[in-house]
């Protein structure tokens, strides 16, 4: 019978707590004003397509960040489990949703935050659990590439949450940050299981349905 504690590596100490934040506040200007975390994958809202994501990579507790439509957001999925947040400053962009995500595990005992974007639907499961797989500790600072070239989801360990959120201005998020550690970062390929591309024009919305046919 296995007795591994959860969160614990059969052959050795606790694997570090790693936690997923979803940003999910955008108002999808570009799409009309239709707020992306509404928008329908295979008859699913994209947030609860992320959230699963997120759990099924490994990431506990999931923090889902939400702006635009807050409450119709809150009516129509399904995020049963997860700490849900609200920006009511998401206008100015995904500085602040991130800010309001760290903020929201600070002190909560969780070593590293994987960070995710609902918009960005092609990145499933496999790639977030290799980017979670290569925390080792509150200083490890990863994000997945796509043919050697950075992308999400992100992950940054605990040391790391007041240089970002010092930094998180605008719709420039952590970049400011990640430029000047980029010689920290741990980039992992993901290029092979995931695709990064976002969901930001009517255009896009062709590649949606491609994803949920």
């Amino acid at each position: 019978m296995d007795t591994t504690a959860p969160g614990e590596a059969a052959d050795g100490p606790p694997r570090p707590a790693v936690a997923g934040l979803l940003l999910a506040a955008g108002g999808g200007r570009r799409l009309g004003g239709r707020p992306k975390a509404l928008l329908h994958l295979a008859g699913r809202p994209l947030v609860e397509h992320a959230v699963a994501a997120l759990r099924a990579g490994g990431c506990s507790p999931v923090h889902v960040v939400l702006g635009a439509a807050a409450q119709v957001v809150r009516a129509r999925a399904e995020l049963t489990g997860c700490v849900v947040l609200d920006n009511t400053e998401w206008e100015s962009g995904m500085g602040s949703s991130l800010r309001v995500g760290l903020a929201s595990l600070t002190g909560t005992g969780t070593d590293a935050a994987l960070v995710a974007l609902v918009d960005q639907p092609g990145i499933g499961a496999e790639a977030v659990a290799r980017v979670r797989a290569a925390c080792d500790s509150p200083a490890s600072l990863v994000a997945a590439s796509y043919g050697g070239r950075r992308g999400h989801p992100v992950l940054f360990g605990s040391g790391h949450w007041q240089g970002v959120t010092d930094r998180a201005e605008g719709d420039q998020g952590a970049r400011g940050y990640l430029r000047e550690r980029a010689g920290e970062i741990e980039l992992v390929e993901c290029g092979d299981i995931a695709d990064p591309a976002d969901i930001d024009t009517p255009a896009d919305l062709e590649r949606l349905r491609a994803y949920g046919s």
